[in-house]
């Protein structure tokens, strides 16, 4: 059963050289409101990569882990969590793509 496993949600932004997004607002408030906002929820880590140089494609890719699913539907479901997604307009124009993968 899939519930027992760690759940890793990937957030990616997709954009190019002229795309807006804040790389210090995002590392230094939007991850560690995540990590804030969910961590009491079974959010065990919070982290960003992003890719040497900015061009077509991908600009940063956010890797959340969490305890397991219900933890993940957990924090999805906290009080916070529209504080989380009202941030992002505070570092990015770009939506936002969510996938989730299991972790056995």
């Amino acid at each position: 059963m899939m519930s027992d496993n760690q759940v890793v949600v990937f957030v990616t932004y997709q954009g190019d050289a002229d795309s807006w997004f804040d790389r210090e607002y995002y590392l230094a408030k939007h991850m560690p409101l995540v990590q804030s906002a969910w961590g009491p929820y079974g959010l065990e880590s919070a982290v960003a990569f992003f890719p040497p140089a900015v061009e077509a494609g991908t600009i940063v890719v956010a890797e959340l882990r969490f305890r397991d699913e219900a933890a993940m539907e957990a924090a999805y479901k906290a009080p916070i969590t529209p504080e989380v997604y009202c941030d992002t307009p505070k570092y990015t124009d770009i939506a936002p793509i969510r996938s989730r993968a299991y972790i056995f």
